[in-house]
This record gives C-alpha cells, structure tokens and sequence, in this order.
C-alpha cells in the first residue's frame, strides 16, 4: 500500500462536519469521541464490533475501556496525522455505536 495523505485543513474542516460526536484533538492530528453504556458487557461488546471494523479495514484505533466508557483515537501514524481512513473507521463506528 502507498503512503497515506494527511487531510488538509480544508478536507479535516469538512470530515468534522460529518462526524458531529467526534472532537479533534488539540494537535489537530487526530480525533477521539467517548462512548458510554449501560455496563461492561456493552461496552466490552462493543469494542469487539470496533475490532471487527477495524480488522477489516486494517486500521486499528487507539483505545481505552473503564467499565461502561470506551474512548477512541484515530490517527493514521503512517500519515502524520488524520487521514481518509480514520474519516472512514469513525463513520463506521458511528453506525454501529
């Protein structure tokens, strides 16, 4: 596979338009959003669905699960920063989320 693009400014504008649940990180080279369940079990569930997701894609977040919380970051590091395909894996978990 090729090198991956770094969004623009104007291209990371219009992915956040569309993604309104996920913030960009202040280093602008990444987004993350915290998801909240009912219990462990969900949220356990839920990460395998992510896992699934991003297995598929083969692009793999940066994560962190506390109980009912999981929290997800999304950069591409062979990119420098965010790329098309953390816009994609975030749509994705959207729409499973």
């Amino acid at each position: 596979m090729g090198r991956v693009a770094e969004l623009t400014v104007e291209e990371r504008a219009a992915a956040l338009a569309e993604l309104p649940l996920w913030n960009l990180r202040e280093d602008g080279a990444a987004i993350t959003r915290q998801f909240r369940f009912k219990d462990f079990a969900q949220a356990w569930a839920f990460m395998g669905k992510v896992a699934a997701l991003a297995e598929a894609q083969d692009h793999h977040p940066e994560w962190s699960n506390v109980y009912n919380r999981v929290e997800i970051t999304l950069t591409t590091h062979d990119a420098g920063g965010l790329s098309a395909r953390d816009v994609r894996l975030a749509k994705a978990v959207d729409a499973i989320a």
